[in-house]
């Protein structure tokens, strides 16, 4: 009789292992429009387009407001050909774990941690180990 190995199994992430911390009664969180033709998951760090104050991927090299970071999503949202209102992102007073953010593929270390302050700036603490 041999013994059996099985790969292991990776559950992805939720919302306690992002959301550390958020204050009472919702204070933390804003209920957010995200525009048609996105697909935002679980810890996406997000910006605000200034012209539609519409919430996307966070994007550094952008001029339109979605190089600012502005919060981090707490609920998955896919948009199909129109915008949706039901975007719920947290953006004050809480602390988030960093490795349940979810950044841009191409962002540098430098644009990471001027985004991680910009968030320090809104209340929005990121923790290392949490």
């Amino acid at each position: 009789m041999g013994i059996t190995v099985f790969p292991p199994q990776f559950e992805p992430n939720n919302l306690g292992d992002l959301l550390k911390f958020e204050a009472d009664n919702l204070y933390s969180r804003d209920r957010v429009t995200v525009p048609a033709q996105q697909a935002l998951q679980l810890g996406h760090v997000v910006g605000r387009i200034t012209a539609t104050g519409h919430v996307v991927a966070l994007d550094p090299g952008a001029s339109d407001g979605r190089e600012h970071a502005a919060g981090v999503v707490l609920v998955p949202i896919i948009t199909a050909d129109a915008p949706s209102p039901d975007g719920l992102i947290v953006a004050r007073h809480a602390t988030v774990a960093d490795h349940a953010l979810v950044w841009p593929k191409s962002i540098t270390s430098e644009q990471r941690t001027n985004c991680v302050q910009q968030l320090r700036a809104i209340g929005v603490l990121v923790r290392q180990g949490i």
